[in-house]
């Protein structure tokens, strides 16, 4: 049987029900699922790296954002709240639409 030890999506135990399969779990303890969050974040990064085509990247476009949403209930915020202060930083300092890459900034 493979072992994940890996934060999974609230249905996966369900899903994995439905085959006929069965599994251990246990639930997280608050510094285990922050720890486990960024973990998974990293990873659903690595698969949107590695994403083929834009149904891949679309896709895990999506899981990273929902863990963002994990994250944003985590610490106690909203994606409404993330997405007013990504708003007013765009309006101080921009976006990133430009493509700008720094190269260097002297004293003179």
């Amino acid at each position: 049987m493979p072992v994940y030890n890996k934060l999974v999506r609230d249905l996966i135990p369900e899903v994995i029900e439905k085959t006929g399969k069965s599994f251990t779990s246990r639930i997280l303890n608050d510094g285990e699922y922050i720890n486990e969050l960024n973990k998974k974040a990293q990873e659903e990064l690595a698969e949107y790296y590695n994403a083929k085509d834009q149904k891949e990247v679309v896709e895990e476009l999506a899981d990273l954002l929902e863990v963002m949403h994990a994250m944003a209930q985590y610490h106690g915020t909203t994606m409404t709240e993330i997405e007013r202060v990504r708003e007013q930083k765009v309006m101080v300092r921009g976006g990133f639409k430009e493509k700008v890459l720094l190269i260097e900034v002297s004293d003179e």
